[in-house]
């Protein structure tokens, strides 16, 4: 694999709609496997996001800050992942897996990426056991319907997440 300015560039790509202790996870260890991670939040036309690319770009920053990682950075983007990868000169998408569900899906995006792009290489990495349940979407449908989500985010993202869930207004109550 190539490498710029003899590094290896990695990516993170993701919605992070909200970003949660499984993402960070994430991170943190994919950060250990590249010598610059670059955290890629970009949309998804599939999902309906509870926060604005702007917002999300934010959240991930302060998160990211928080941690101290020396070699990673947040980068937004709206465009074909392995564009992306090359405009950063990454050689290695780092992907979070969590069940089969996830694998089959990843699966089939890292042998399109593969077409696409096969000089760059896609890393899945297994969330920790005690937080692979974690999905953003259930912690949004959790805290719409009046739930608890201080397992699931960091104290700054459920506060992030309260107060969208309060202008949204809750759901379900009895």
């Amino acid at each position: 694999m190539s490498q710029a300015n003899g590094s290896r560039v990695g990516i993170y790509p993701g919605t992070f709609d909200p970003i949660t202790r499984g993402h960070t996870d994430i991170i943190r260890r994919g950060a250990k496997l590249v010598d610059r991670l670059i955290i890629g939040v970009t949309t998804n036309p599939s999902k309906d996001p509870m926060f604005s690319p702007e917002e999300r770009l934010a959240m991930v920053e302060r998160e990211v800050s928080e941690m101290g990682l020396e070699n990673v950075e947040v980068v937004g983007f709206n465009a074909l992942l392995i564009k992306f990868a090359k405009a950063m000169s990454a050689t290695v998408l780092i992907r979070g897996l969590r069940a089969v569900a996830d694998f089959e899906y990843e699966y089939q995006m890292a042998g399109m990426n593969q077409q696409l792009d096969s000089q760059i290489e896609t890393v899945f990495l297994m969330a920790d056991v005690s937080l692979q349940p974690i999905a953003s979407k259930l912690v949004k449908e959790i805290a719409l319907f009046g739930g608890e989500i201080e397992n699931f985010v960091s104290s700054a993202v459920r506060a992030d997440v309260l107060v969208r869930v309060e202008k949204l207004g809750r759901r379900g109550d009895l």
